[in-house]
């Protein structure tokens, strides 16, 4: 260990944003990563733990002890080698995880925890600058055709491990660009796509098809589900011309709102929202955007996708931002010996809040109201708990004005008609069943399908899809020849 004593001596160092003024004024990422030094500190301050939790609580098992004391020695390119080893894409969980990692790291039971994405951020970064994320194609081909249908990070990490292991690869994306809801639903000031453009021409390198703009299966016509598809395959064509097929699609249905007045115009999912201006931001022209512009925003759902539209709206100039939450508001500071080392339930505040929002927890929508078949406003009540149930907490009335709704509450499931297409069995919640046992993981019901990420667990994290791409690609190299070198 480089500095037995740097958790006794050095502070936890945070990230630093550009001015709110600043950066609203466009979709750039503002973030200001750690310089070398700042990072080599903070790297000091990892305690190498006999038992390292940071290692159980980040879902794809970082070695973080060790690539933090790569980072105390400034041996940046065996850093990379070791990040690597377990994450495929550490420029997106270094921007856009939320860090479980760092709620389980021990010097997190009395102080401030390492800052090990921080970390990450930089080691990736610097490798990026360096010119030492290069193609690693495979040596020995298989003869093995795999289809990857959903190029979110599950069915890219999923797609790399795969041609690495030498079959050839074709990887489907229903809309035009590829990247999944990390290109069309995390807003460009969160994470450039930039980022994702690289890592494309890197698996196409490695040897891996892309083909966009192609739906497997169909979408019922009333969908709200994003899809810019020009021609459509089906599940058969893909069983019958590919030796395994890996349904790595997101989990996009999203949840509604179904009370009185939902018919108004001005209520909107927040993914008819995000990726047209996402869309905008990669040049391309859409007619009708969905704009804040100048108007009265009322978010509902306070997790990230929330957060997300918050941020948005700002950046279009609306009148002003509120967001819903239905639950409690959470206390600020999480009782670490009661919880530690699992994620802990607080409140949390993210850029997009500090750039302007008024937040409002404990409230529950009663009816959208409005004149002429348009939006102006919803009526609410706050809620409290009772025996274990929601109930309505009287008098507490009020009708808020609203101009425009836009609904956050989080995704229920992958689209239905992909899955029955497919004659996938599904489980209670509506996702792809299978398991992820060690032997005949990720497979489905139908031969020679397999389905992981959002499409198999829900609507989850960057993180987990990663994971679960990896796992599941060990799962078809073993299906398909036997044994498998891949990690798991």
């Amino acid at each position: 260990m480089g500095k037995v004593t740097g958790f006794m001596e050095y502070q936890r160092v945070e990230e630093g944003y550009k001015p709110v003024p600043e950066r609203v004024k466009n979709y750039q990422e503002f973030v200001i990563g750690l310089t070398d030094a700042q990072a080599g500190t903070q790297a000091a301050r990892c305690m190498d733990c006999g038992t390292p939790f940071c290692n159980n609580g980040c879902p794809v098992n970082n070695i973080i002890p060790d690539f933090n004391d790569l980072v105390y020695h400034q041996d940046w390119q065996n850093a990379i080698d070791v990040l690597h080893s377990t994450n495929n894409f550490p420029e997106f969980t270094g921007r856009v995880c939320p860090a479980p990692c760092e709620a389980a790291c021990t010097l997190n039971v009395n102080q401030l925890p390492v800052g090990i994405k921080s970390i990450e951020h930089a080691i990736i970064d610097h490798a990026w600058e360096q010119g030492w994320v290069k193609p690693q194609p495979a040596r020995v081909k298989t003869g093995k055709r795999v289809a990857v249908v959903g190029s979110g990070p599950a069915g890219l990490a999923a797609s790399q491990q795969l041609a690495r292991a030498g079959h050839d690869v074709t990887l489907f994306e229903k809309n035009d660009r590829v990247g999944g809801l990390l290109r069309y639903g995390i807003p460009d000031f969160k994470m450039e796509k930039s980022h994702i453009d690289r890592r494309v021409e890197q698996l196409k390198a490695e040897g891996v098809t892309i083909k966009t703009s192609t739906m497997v299966g169909e979408l019922p016509k009333d969908s709200k589900v994003t899809n810019w598809a020009k021609d459509t395959l089906s599940p058969v064509f893909l069983q019958q011309d590919f030796d395994a097929v890996l349904l790595t699609g997101g989990s996009e249905q999203s949840r509604d709102l179904p009370v009185p007045g939902r018919e108004l115009t001005g209520i909107h999912f927040a993914m008819e929202f995000l990726p047209q201006q996402n869309k905008i931001n990669a040049g391309d022209k859409l007619k009708g955007q969905l704009r804040a512009d100048g108007k009265h925003v009322i978010v509902i759902g306070g997790g990230d996708t929330g957060s997300d539209c918050v941020g948005t709206s700002n950046r279009h100039g609306a009148a002003s931002v509120t967001q819903f939450e239905v639950m409690p508001q959470p206390p600020e500071q999480e009782n670490k010996p009661l919880v530690w080392p699992y994620w802990p339930m607080k409140l949390r505040t993210s850029s997009s809040h500090d750039e302007g929002c008024v937040r409002e927890f404990a409230i529950s929508t009663k009816e959208f109201v409005g004149e002429k078949g348009k939006l102006t406003g919803l009526k609410t009540v706050h809620v409290g708990f009772k025996d274990g149930k929601m109930v309505e907490i009287p008098g507490t009335e009020k009708t808020y004005p609203a101009d425009l709704v836009l609904l956050a509450m989080g995704f229920v499931h992958p689209v239905a008609s992909v899955l029955d297409a497919f004659g996938i069995d599904k489980d209670a919640r509506g996702n792809a069943k299978a398991s992820t046992d060690f032997s005949g993981g990720y497979a489905t019901n139908v031969p020679k399908v397999f389905a992981a990420g959002d499409m198999r667990r829900g609507q989850s994290l960057v993180v987990w899809a990663i994971r679960e791409g990896r796992q599941a690609a060990r799962a078809v190299d073993e299906f398909l020849m036997g044994f498998s070198d891949l990690p798991r």
